[in-house]
């Protein structure tokens, strides 16, 4: 239960601090990723601040193997730069740039009750859906492409 109540406030001032920064109003996002026109450089200082608090958090976290709370951490294992990465990144950075809005800032104004907010996050549903439908897609087609005789034992 302690870690659900943990959760739950690491959310809210999580969610408190994009509020205050900015990062919830797409217009100051577009504003900021708008570098030939008007830019306003005011969100890099948001970047750079969670970047050195993540980067700190990260290196010390690796050293625990367990949360404060003594739950299991799992951090990513892989450091491969493969062109799934790449083609993700370009995905979230394509779709930031035209909505404004990323994951964390776009869960604040659906649960606010904006609208922008309400269509962002349904269309971030309605895309993880398709991907874990296309994942399950590609995961079948390899098996089935693993069991022809041509590929048997070339693992």
């Amino acid at each position: 239960m302690l870690i659900l109540i943990t959760a739950l406030l690491s959310g809210l001032i999580f969610g408190l601090g994009l509020i205050l920064s900015g990062m919830t109003d797409p217009a100051k996002v577009l504003a900021f990723l708008d570098i030939a026109g008007s830019w306003d450089p005011s969100l890099a200082l948001v970047m750079l601040g969670a970047i050195s608090v993540g980067f700190f958090a990260f290196r010390a976290a690796q050293q625990r193997g367990h949360t404060l709370l003594a739950a299991p951490l799992h951090l990513p294992a892989s450091r491969v730069i493969d062109r799934r990465l790449i083609l993700g990144s370009l995905l979230f950075g394509f779709g930031w740039g035209l909505a404004g809005l990323c994951p964390g800032p776009g869960l604040v104004l659906a649960a606010s009750g904006h609208f922008a907010g309400i269509i962002f996050v349904t269309a971030m549903l309605l895309g993880m859906a398709v991907f874990d439908w296309l994942e399950k897609h590609h995961q079948t087609d390899s098996k089935l492409n693993d069991r022809q005789p041509e590929n048997i034992g070339r693992q």
